[in-house]
């Protein structure tokens, strides 16, 4: 259940039940694939929608029973067909996608948790689904774990962004704490700067803790996963406090040392 543009999506993970392999391997190809529509080359944004409308059109085709003709929506299709998975979390992810092609601001976080509902939550729910466990309660903690995970990314990444021409900040935190847009592009991390990366931190944290009695609630190997999930976007977010906030000379990101810190906590959590 992990975002940051699905490099961490549990394809590969010893944790992941070989049985599922396939179906999440083939939800990952989606995923990854019409996220790389939506960000990747130098397609010009009309291109990059109407190829992830060639991707709508496909699940049309899912929807109505249709044969799909390329490979990875085959492979989609029978994994839907086989899970009996909802169709609109595939939607919603393509709605996120082409709100990256058009969309560079954010006014409010309501508007920003918004987008993460449909850029990081469905990738949760459809593993909730593939494992059996999709209650109203569990829907409800994974929303807010990957919800979380969406903001970590986004606090981690600001300079990486920024060179996108995108601030995932809400405008309205910029202001309330006295940074500007130029502040970002200078890289500025003075005393304002700080205080909102403190600020987004502790909601980022909150949202996740609010969420973590999941990993403890889901069994087996899911349950595992997601406490090394939770952990590790929690231990970002120290390594975030650590440096002040400072993300424009070093994107945060986990060690080896961090790691086992990570196994650990999950591990007593």
């Amino acid at each position: 259940m992990a975002v940051d543009h699905y490099e961490n999506f549990p394809v590969a993970s010893l944790l992941l039940p070989a049985r599922l392999r396939p179906a999440v391997t083939a939800i990952y190809a989606f995923a990854r694939s019409a996220d790389d529509l939506a960000d990747e080359g130098d397609a010009l944004a009309p291109q990059r929608l109407a190829a992830l409308q060639a991707y709508e059109e496909q699940l049309d085709l899912i929807e109505s029973g249709q044969p799909c003709r390329p490979p990875i929506f085959e492979r989609l299709q029978q994994t839907i067909r086989d899970y009996r998975l909802p169709l609109q979390p595939f939607r919603d992810l393509l709605s996120a996608f082409r709100q990256d092609v058009v969309t560079t601001r954010y006014p409010s976080y309501d508007d920003l948790l918004d987008y993460c509902r449909r850029s990081a939550n469905p990738v949760g729910t459809l593993m909730l689904h593939l494992y059996d466990a999709a209650s109203e309660a569990n829907l409800r903690d994974s929303d807010a774990i990957c919800s979380a995970l969406q903001l970590i990314n986004f606090w981690q990444d600001v300079a990486v962004d920024w060179e996108k021409a995108r601030i995932y900040l809400p405008q309205e935190d910029l202001q309330r704490y006295g940074v500007s847009e130029a502040d970002i592009a200078a890289a500025t991390d003075g005393d304002n700067w700080r205080r909102l990366m403190q600020f987004e931190v502790e909601r980022a944290r909150a949202l996740m803790l609010s969420g973590a009695p999941l990993a403890r609630r889901l069994p087996g190997r899911i349950g595992w996963e997601l406490r090394l999930v939770v952990q590790g976007g929690l231990r970002i977010l120290e390594r975030i406090e650590a440096v002040g906030g400072d993300v424009f000379r070093q994107r945060p990101k986990l060690g080896k040392a961090d790691w086992m810190v990570v196994g650990w906590r999950g591990l007593t959590m």
